[in-house]
């Protein structure tokens, strides 16, 4: 088992390093300050375009997508992408900047794997310029969404149209301007089989009946631009050519959606763990305290030795679930996906964890990115399906891998 990066991974991930070198590390806390702002609630920093234009034109785009696109893509395996995913992960805002960041991500995904041509001409083609945003409405307040086939928005037929009604929350990238598409998760037959109930519909954003109800803030920081809103909708009327691949094929489209997701946040996430282990290691050799630096002090080294063997563990998993998931696809390879989405998360937030405590009080203010990278970590475990959903289908799995062999 070789996960040696092979010539191309290492060109592109040579490349983006320059790039974040000289564009991205300079203006990060820059951007940071804009963005918290109050005054720049919802508005994008306008140096973001700015180096979209210069990533695109570097060709450092759409690096994710992992089949060819048109000129669009640089059709990388997940294995190839992951290097390349991680040295985004080591800003927050990074992956934007490469055509590369939830939700659009995995919208792009879902309309070039299942979206028809008069779909993928008018939403896909400005998603992959970057030309526009999207938002992906699946999860529901009033029910356990762990379960997809939980969700009981209505998208009920009639004519030429479909008629949407329900309540969906942490849509994220809502609020952001650029925002032209929504793709909702719903029920077109509630007595259909239990998987084949939900449908995906193609929502323009500013369609009269979609209200935002409020926005939600992520531990206290309301993640402006983009933002995640509580939204209703009531009488929502769309073209019936905006249906996505068929009726009842909704739950299939949101496996196939959250596979790549899952794997795209567990790369990024070591990204900002090995970053906040960087400063750490950085600090502790500057910090004297009581007289003696803690870099001497053997409780720190151990803290170090801790976050350092936790990272590469979590990097080989992650490689081996890329891997995995491009020989194998998908649904072969999810027990690979919810070992890497229950362990990577988890081990940034303890990395982050000790980052933080060894900077004293400049590890929870804004002096430092590690607080966002904890931050981040938290929400993982609960974004895209929670620990303990697949812990509970990791088990299960194993015991019949076990049993069966």
């Amino acid at each position: 088992m070789n996960f040696e990066y092979n010539d191309k991974s290492r060109q592109l991930l040579d490349q983006v390093t320059a790039f974040m070198d000289e564009h991205i590390f300079p203006i990060e806390m820059e951007i940071y300050d804009f963005h918290h702002d109050p005054a720049n609630l919802w508005v994008p920093a306008p140096q973001i375009e700015v180096l979209k234009e210069k990533a695109k034109a570097a060709g450092l785009w759409n690096l994710f997508l992992p089949v060819e696109y048109g000129e669009y893509s640089a059709g990388l395996t997940n294995l190839e992408y992951a290097p390349v995913a991680e040295q985004m992960g080591r800003v927050m805002w990074a992956a934007e900047v490469f055509n590369c960041s939830a939700p659009d991500t995995g919208n792009m995904e879902v309309l070039a794997r299942y979206g028809n041509d008069e779909q993928k001409k008018q939403w896909l083609e400005p998603l992959l310029a970057g030309e526009i945003r999207s938002s992906y409405l699946m999860t529901e307040p009033q029910v356990a969404s762990s379960d997809a086939t939980n969700v009981e928005t209505s998208i009920v037929r009639d004519g030429d149209e479909y008629v949407i009604n329900g309540r969906k929350w942490w849509s994220s990238c809502v609020f952001d301007p650029r925002n032209k598409i929504y793709i909702l998760m719903g029920k077109t037959n509630p007595e259909a089989g239990r998987h084949e109930q939900q449908s995906q519909v193609l929502i323009p954003a500013g369609t009269p009946g979609v209200e935002i109800v409020r926005p939600l803030r992520v531990l206290n920081d309301l993640h402006s631009p983009h933002g995640h809103a509580e939204l209703r909708l009531t009488d929502v009327r769309v073209p019936a050519s905006n249906l996505v691949l068929g009726e009842g094929r909704g739950f299939e489209i949101a496996q196939g959606r959250l596979g790549p997701g899952r794997i795209h946040h567990c790369m990024r996430l070591i990204g900002g763990a090995q970053r906040s282990l960087d400063i750490m290691c950085k600090r502790v050799n500057d910090r004297v305290a009581f007289g003696k630096k803690l870099s001497d002090q053997s409780s720190i080294r151990q803290e170090i030795a801790k976050s350092r063997c936790e990272i590469e563990q979590s990097r080989l998993l992650t490689l081996w679930t890329a891997d995995r998931l491009d020989r194998e696809g998908n649904k072969a390879a999810k027990d690979a996906l919810a070992m890497a989405k229950i362990t990577v998360p988890r081990m940034c937030q303890e990395v982050t964890d000790r980052a933080m405590q060894a900077h004293g009080g400049m590890g929870v203010c804004q002096d430092t990115p590690i607080p966002d990278f904890f931050s981040y970590a938290r929400v993982v475990r609960l974004a895209d399906g929670p620990d303990e959903v697949h812990m509970s289908q990791l088990g299960k799995l194993t015991i019949q891998q076990t049993l069966g062999g």
